[in-house]
């Protein structure tokens, strides 16, 4: 345990951050996920509505600092190719 007290101050900081970048991530996963599914189930729509949530959902974890620019860029890129593919 911290004896300082800027010490015990950084550790509630730290917390609060673990818990918001979590956030950030679960709900990108999730919408990643759903692009995935529709993309699997041939549905067009659907996969393009997810796609962008899915990009607004990266974009904010990029912007918040949880996962890095070039990530995102990847993440949506590959989605996006999916989903284009799709016939």
């Amino acid at each position: 345990m911290a004896n300082m007290k800027n010490a015990k101050k950084k550790i509630k900081v730290i917390a609060k951050q673990t818990v918001t970048n979590n956030n950030y991530t679960a709900s990108m996963k999730t919408a990643c996920k759903n692009v995935e599914k529709a993309v699997n189930a041939k549905d067009k729509t659907k996969a393009n509505e997810n796609l962008k949530i899915a990009i607004k959902r990266i974009d904010k974890a990029a912007q918040a600092g949880t996962i890095k620019k070039n990530n995102a860029a990847r993440n949506k890129s590959r989605l996006t190719k999916k989903v284009n593919a799709m016939e």
